[in-house]
């Protein structure tokens, strides 16, 4: 019996095969959120060094291979036992093995996350072609939440892609149909770009960035047009209750900016595995 036939007739496998994937994948998602914002901030470095007619300094090759992973503090090279997803953390203690300067918490909790995702994922849609599509949808989401969470950016080199991805999954009408989805990404887009310059010339301030619009762009285009209310919604009322909660618990200056792409991350992820059934629980009552 092949390996996908066992995949297919045991959904216990699937979800704890699926789940291992995870925790592996959750290792390189860290490679990505820690190096794509530094890999953005040379190149815009090298652009404005052009613009200037500078010369542009060479540095050393830098990007999501090249180099090994190392300690950030004493450039210690992880080896292959120091790098694995979450038991490493765990036999280090926390800390690297050469100075003993404190690993970021950040590391296995992404791991552990996106585990955890990818396994209810494989739970929830079962064995197929979709639940494939969305571990892809999943893990880009998490990405861009903890690189808005650390950077406040939202990297076109991911948002994109989504959105041409999410095109092209709907056009086998995988969470929706092609219309809905076209017009779901041309609306989330629109939508906070709305809402941006409304803000803008009433208070003379940016509410938001550019990157927010094209992540709900990507999520319409995933979801559909249909899904955008229910995202807004509970990415509006768990920011401006974290938001809130920031600012009373630790006292932050209400002009310190909140990143809301993670926000958005949680609404669409709700619309994701619930956004029908609250869809029509919602028209049901009305």
């Amino acid at each position: 019996m092949s390996l996908i036939s066992v995949l297919e007739e045991t959904p216990a496998f699937f979800i704890s095969f699926i789940t291992i994937i995870g925790l592996m994948v959750g290792s390189f998602l860290n490679v990505v959120i820690y190096r794509l914002p530094v890999m953005m901030k040379r190149s815009w470095l090298q652009q404005c060094a052009e613009l200037r007619d500078e010369p542009i300094a060479e540095l050393p090759v830098f990007n999501l291979i090249t180099p090994r992973s190392a300690c950030t503090q004493c450039g210690h090279k992880l080896s292959a036992l120091e790098n694995i997803p979450v038991i490493s953390y765990l036999f280090l203690r926390g800390r690297c093995s050469q100075c003993q300067t404190r690993i970021s918490l950040c590391y296995p909790l992404v791991e552990t996350v996106t585990a955890l995702m990818s396994g209810f994922v494989a739970w929830h849609f079962g064995f197929g072609w979709l639940t494939v599509a969305t571990l892809f949808f999943v893990w880009a989401l998490i990405a861009l939440a903890v690189i808005d969470l650390n950077t406040q950016l939202l990297p076109d080199d991911i948002t994109l892609p989504l959105l041409w991805a999410g095109l092209l999954v709907n056009m086998n009408n995988g969470f929706t149909d092609i219309h809905s989805a076209i017009i779901g990404a041309v609306a989330g887009y629109l939508s906070l770009w709305c809402i941006y310059w409304c803000f803008k010339l009433i208070t003379g301030k940016e509410g938001m960035g550019y990157g927010d619009f094209k992540l709900l762009s990507a999520i319409g285009a995933w979801l559909g047009w249909s899904m955008l209310p229910l995202v807004i919604l509970f990415s509006s009322l768990v920011g401006t209750a974290v938001g809130i909660g920031l600012i009373i618990a630790a006292r932050l200056n209400k002009n310190i900016p909140i990143p809301f792409g993670p926000y958005l991350v949680g609404g669409a992820l709700i619309a994701l595995f619930w956004g029908n059934k609250l869809n029509h629980a919602y028209f049901g009552i009305f």
